[in-house]
């Protein structure tokens, strides 16, 4: 990369709008509710009714993971992620007009929650597009886009709304996301094939070019391959792992008797520090491989869920604990989960066997909630909850070891 400008110059706006699509992604896929809730609540709407059109989608996200992953494999990320983000775009208008017209809002939050799916999967598949020996820091890199919007969009949401109004503050955040689709579009290409140019910017590709990029794999294909299985178990099982415990986080520290102004200090310092966590992680992955650094995010993992487990009324040991934990769950997994794919499949068929194995894991991330949920009403406690997780996680490092086995697809030969 460092000896070809031309490569730099091009693979700058898939890493800057890669960022900004996971900023927006994050913040519109379930975040904002922190603001849209209080603000209909106030005005006599039920948890339930303002909840229910995300609710809703999440179901419709799974078969959809499948169908955004084809059409990323027909027509490319950059003419699929344009549409949809354009679709956000309008959405996130329509909601600062929908106004008390219950069908308005719902149409127009079940659209934001289903289109902004491409933005996320767009941003991994151009990650690994364009970058092999650096695809670890390139996600890294375009990742901490989640982490720092936990950090500042609902706070600017928040102030927005007070000061300016809902509409008007909604109206912005729509033309910022219209003018998101109008950037990609001009300067995002879906791979640097495109410009004549190779990953990473290497002036003589070394890769094996038998497999066209964005070749075609059955399901039979995808499951018929055991590391497939692997990876549908481990990262599927961390992902069902962060939901459990980034949603029930509140509930369980009000539990403990901790004081919302200290947990909530805690938890934006986790935030905070999931930005540079998220790189630290690209680094560790590029520096020592992709299996190392996963098996290093578990035990970040366990750091979250121990301290959630032994939580004590305004303990600020665990706090700081479940803290650093949290910071690394976050800004962690969604930089090696396209990651470890690309280990096992290499860019070439990355996305042709992701679009089975990420709609899977989709199912079984849709029932974290309600195995907490079940769990509470069951014993009263999370407790039990968090004891499964760490076998779960402790299920996904065994699975991890074994997928060790195999080297890097694409980074062994350039070695």
């Amino acid at each position: 990369m460092d000896k070809n400008p031309a490569f730099r110059k091009k693979s700058f706006p898939v890493l800057f709008f890669g960022i900004l699509m996971m900023y927006f992604f994050s913040g519109l896929q379930t975040d904002h509710l922190n603001v849209l809730t209080p603000y209909y609540t106030k005005l006599g709407w039920s948890a339930t009714a303002i909840t229910n059109p995300v609710t809703f989608a999440c179901f419709v996200v799974i078969p959809a993971t499948l169908l955004v992953g084809t059409l990323f494999l027909r027509y490319g990320v950059i003419k699929v992620v344009v549409p949809s983000t354009f679709i956000v775009g309008i959405s996130v208008m329509a909601l600062a007009f929908s106004g008390e017209n219950q069908l308005a809002y719902d149409v127009s939050l079940f659209s934001v929650r289903l289109f902004i799916l491409p933005l996320q999967m767009g941003g991994f598949m151009l990650c690994t597009n364009w970058f092999i020996k650096a695809r670890g820091r390139a996600l890294g890199l375009v990742t901490l886009g989640s982490p720092l919007c936990t950090a500042s969009f609902i706070f600017f949401l928040t102030k927005g709304v007070s000061s300016l109004g809902f509409g008007k503050t909604y109206c912005l955040v729509g033309s910022s996301v219209l003018l998101l689709a109008l950037g990609i579009g001009l300067f995002v290409k879906s791979s640097p094939e495109e410009l004549g140019l190779n990953p990473d910017g290497a002036l003589d590709c070394q890769i094996t070019c038998a497999v066209a990029v964005n070749s075609k794999m059955s399901c039979k294909e995808v499951l018929g391959h055991k590391e497939a299985w692997f990876l549908i178990v481990s990262y599927g099982f961390l992902q069902f792992c962060i939901s459990g415990i980034m949603s029930f986080y509140v509930v369980r520290l009000n539990m403990t008797g901790t004081a919302p102004s200290l947990y909530f200090f805690w938890l934006s310092i986790a935030a905070i520090l999931g930005i540079p966590v998220s790189i630290l992680f690209g680094f560790l992955d590029d520096t020592f491989g992709t299996i190392i650094a996963s098996l290093v995010l578990c035990c970040t993992f366990f750091l979250s869920l121990t301290g959630l487990l032994l939580m004590g009324p305004n303990n600020k040991l665990l706090l700081i604990a479940t803290a650093i934990g949290i910071a690394g769950v976050t800004g962690g997994t969604p930089t090696l989960h396209p990651s470890i794919t690309s280990y096992v499949y290499g860019r070439a068929r990355y996305q042709a066997a992701n679009r089975w194995i990420m709609t899977i894991q989709a199912g079984i991330m849709a029932f974290a909630i309600f195995f907490m949920a079940s769990i509470l009403d069951a014993t009263g406690s999370l407790v039990f909850a968090y004891k499964i997780m760490i076998g779960l996680v402790l299920i996904a490092m065994i699975c991890l070891i074994i997928i060790g086995r195999k080297p890097d697809y694409d980074r062994s030969p350039l070695s």
